[in-house]
């Protein structure tokens, strides 16, 4: 079966959203080579100026029958590695509402990435809002307020992905949609989707974000049993209906 191939150019929140990706993806009869390249919080200023100079302080995790960890990996000799089908893009958390930060770094990377691989299609990777009790000092920004956050990230990513007429991998919106519900609404007692108030839980925040891009690249929503393994802290059967209703959701109301 010849995969599809995902390169996501990101941080630790691309760590969180494809953890489960490619297990997800087989247990549906789907091969996905996934590579991730990435640097802890690093926003989209970082990663423009890392082409430019061609640094290799990148940690790369390819995803494939086997998994492999690399460091000192550098953004272009990553991007020609494979004939990759899509590309994903996003902003740091912390700065994921303030669109002013997005560019001109963002349309410089989409074009850096363009001209390197002119056959991917370029996705943006909508990033969540952090917990209400989150201590991230980028909350702040957003007066310490999650729905403010949310709102904020959302028309910035809203804007970028109508700046790159790219489609938008909606993990904020699921979240968001998921909080809603009594099971993971956390001000009222239920399951948070945060493990330290803003990377996704383990495991049900990272599943949450692996159905959402995986139901966004294949076009189609999970509809098999598949759970992470989790022994410690199991999704449970209601647990998971309600995330991958929540993901589907999210999807469709990106479409």
């Amino acid at each position: 079966m010849k995969p599809i191939k995902l390169l996501a150019i990101g941080n630790s929140f691309s760590v969180d959203a494809v953890e489960y990706l490619r297990n997800i993806a087989l247990s549906e009869g789907v091969n996905i080579l996934i590579g991730n390249l990435y640097i802890g919080g690093c926003p989209l200023e970082r990663h423009w100026n890392n082409a430019m100079q061609d640094s290799h302080d990148y940690c790369y995790y390819r995803f494939a029958e086997e998994t492999t960890a690399t460091n000192d990996a550098g953004l272009l000799e990553t991007i020609k590695s494979e004939e990759w089908d899509y590309i994903t893009l996003q902003q740091a958390s912390y700065a994921s509402g303030q669109f002013e930060t997005y560019e001109p770094y963002l349309t410089r990377l989409s074009a850096f990435v363009k001209e390197n691989a002119p056959q991917a299609e370029q996705l943006i990777h909508q990033t969540w809002a952090y917990e209400i009790d989150s201590d991230h000092g980028g909350f702040a920004s957003y007066g310490n307020d999650q729905k403010t956050m949310f709102k904020c990230l959302k028309d910035a990513y809203g804007r970028a992905a109508e700046l790159l007429h790219a489609r938008t991998i909606p993990c904020g919106e699921a979240v968001q949609l998921a909080r809603s519900t009594a099971l993971f609404d956390y001000a009222n007692g239920g399951k948070p989707l945060n493990r330290d108030g803003f990377h996704a839980s383990i495991p049900h925040g990272r599943y949450l974000l692996g159905i959402v891009w995986y139901e966004t690249l294949i076009g189609k929503p999970l509809v098999g049993t598949y759970r992470p393994d989790d022994h410690c802290n199991p999704i449970s059967q209601s647990e998971a209906e309600i995330l991958r209703k929540c993901a589907h959701q999210a999807v469709t109301m990106y479409r």
